[in-house]
């Protein structure tokens, strides 16, 4: 059996110029960033003396379209990389092993080129939109812009112009750790003695999309107060550092009444499981996506992570954490004890077991969705299908 290697191909609308990607995800290791390398094929008998140019561009979208009023824009997009592909400044570029056979089977019109993403450069992130909201998604995308110029400040035509949107994504660290985070709050009252005590422990540390937190809580009541119920919710955190703001969302949640009242004197121990998935809060406002929101396998917003000496403070575009929330409710008079276990919300790293099967996972519920009649064609000769790029996009209501 022979394995096909799947590249991504997009072309400008007068077909004179073709950018092929190997992936669309580039992952973000802490220490460093995947390249984006591609190839471009172009017509030379169009260029006629001019050049191809390419940027890396993101898109930093902090406020909705419909407010922009009076020449106010509640966006920021910036070039953070840009190089001439054609004609080639450095013909003794070293070409990655995709490259090489993409040149190869390409011919002599193909042209490799690279782009580095620069060391703070943040996460892809996309903030859901209401059902109401018009206009662009909230959040950071990147895209890679090939075009054909006189010059690199040339803006170049729409005709003539190929825009690839492109992932910056974190992966967990390969080994989860034994850590196991807890919290043990107590909460006290004025006309009354004693305490009632509560801790909450998880299980992990770092969870991956789709798995079940489990926490175990255990309420001592030494106080003459009586707990009613008890409600955990999971927290998504986003902090959006352009305008300083900060926000919280409940992903997941449950209320119960187990085990209660908890009357004075007694104590409760039990283990509650809570599972966040981006599916369960569709159209909900504000919540944050890995991405885009046209990918039917979007995951919830991975968490941030902070490199080794690099100040956490320094982390720009949006930046993620989750929590796991605990609250008891001591009827009317005693308000509510509260605490909170901060936890790390992720994908598993390539070439881990549960990467493996994520990606058998996805490929089970892709097939019949990717799998169009001209979408791409094989060849059986180097083993590489080439499938159009905009063709992954389809899936939005028409």
């Amino acid at each position: 059996m022979v394995v096909a290697v799947k590249v991504f191909k997009k072309s400008a609308p007068n077909g004179k110029l073709t950018v092929y990607l190997g992936k669309r995800d580039f992952i973000d290791h802490t220490d460093y960033c995947d390249p984006i390398d591609g190839v471009i094929v172009l017509d030379q008998e169009y260029l006629r003396g001019r050049k191809i140019f390419g940027q890396l561009i993101t898109t930093y979208r902090y406020g909705r379209e419909e407010d922009e009023v009076m020449g106010v824009k509640f966006s920021k997009e910036m070039v953070v990389a840009k190089d001439q592909i054609y004609p080639m400044e450095n013909a003794n570029m070293e070409m990655t092993p995709m490259q090489e056979r993409l040149v190869k089977k390409l011919g002599a019109n193909a042209f490799p080129f690279t782009f580095h993403f620069p060391s703070m450069a943040p996460s892809s992130v996309t903030l859901q939109a209401g059902e109401d909201d018009q206009g662009k998604p909230l959040g950071v995308e990147y895209a890679i812009k090939a075009f054909v110029g006189e010059d690199d400040s040339d803006k170049g035509h729409k005709r003539s112009a190929v825009t690839l949107t492109i992932k910056k994504l974190q992966y967990a660290p390969a080994t989860r750790g034994r850590r196991l985070p807890s919290s043990l709050v107590s909460k006290g009252f004025t006309f009354s003695q004693g305490k009632i005590n509560l801790e909450v422990t998880l299980d992990r540390e770092i969870y991956y999309h789709g798995e079940k937190i489990a926490a175990n809580i255990v309420v001592t009541n030494n106080s003459r107060k009586t707990v009613k119920s008890i409600k955990c919710f999971v927290v998504q955190h986003c902090e959006v550092t352009m305008v300083n703001a900060q926000f919280s969302k409940h992903i997941a949640s449950l209320e119960t009444r187990e085990g209660c009242p908890i009357t004075p004197g007694a104590s409760f121990t039990k283990s509650f499981f809570l599972v966040p998935l981006a599916s369960s809060n569709k159209d909900r406002r504000g919540i944050a996506l890995d991405g885009h929101l046209k990918d039917d396998d979007v995951n919830l917003a991975s968490s941030t992570l902070i490199g080794e000496g690099k100040c956490p403070s320094d982390a720009m575009g949006i930046v993620i954490s989750y929590s796991l929330r605990v609250k008891l409710n001591c009827g009317t008079l005693g308000g509510e004890l509260q605490t909170d276990v901060p936890f790390k919300l992720m994908n598993p790293a390539p070439g881990t077991v549960e990467r493996e099967r994520v990606n058998a996972l996805k490929k089970m519920k892709s097939i019949e969705r990717h799998r169009y009649e001209n979408s791409h064609y094989a060849d059986d000769d180097d083993n590489i299908v080439f499938e159009d790029f905009a063709r992954l996009r389809m899936n939005e209501p028409e």
